[in-house]
């Protein structure tokens, strides 16, 4: 039975030297992916660019992809609309560090 939706949780590193998906965070929503972004925590740039980063590291449309909670943290939850079965897998090698 498919999900109408899917919560990851994520742990954004602002202002990094280049973006890269991938890594797991301890965070306070249980383990988390961690996204490294360019765009700086300016006016919820980070926030959009980590976003934008996970619509693309899981193969969907960046509009499937929201902001749940977290929009003024380092430690944010996404609600990704549609998810596939293969999604979950995905993600847990991203978190891993295997996947790609």
């Amino acid at each position: 039975m498919p999900m109408d939706t899917m919560t990851v949780a994520v742990r954004v590193k602002p202002g990094a030297s280049r973006a890269r998906v991938g890594g797991c965070f301890a965070g306070p929503h249980g383990p988390a992916l961690v996204i490294a972004v360019t765009a700086p925590a300016v006016d919820g740039r980070a926030t959009e660019a980590a976003r934008r980063a996970l619509a693309g590291a899981l193969g969907v449309r960046p509009a499937a992809v929201a902001l749940r909670t977290g929009a003024a943290s380092r430690d944010k939850l996404f609600l990704v609309d549609g998810p596939t079965p293969d999604l979950t897998e995905l993600l847990r090698r991203l978190r891993d560090g295997s996947a790609g």
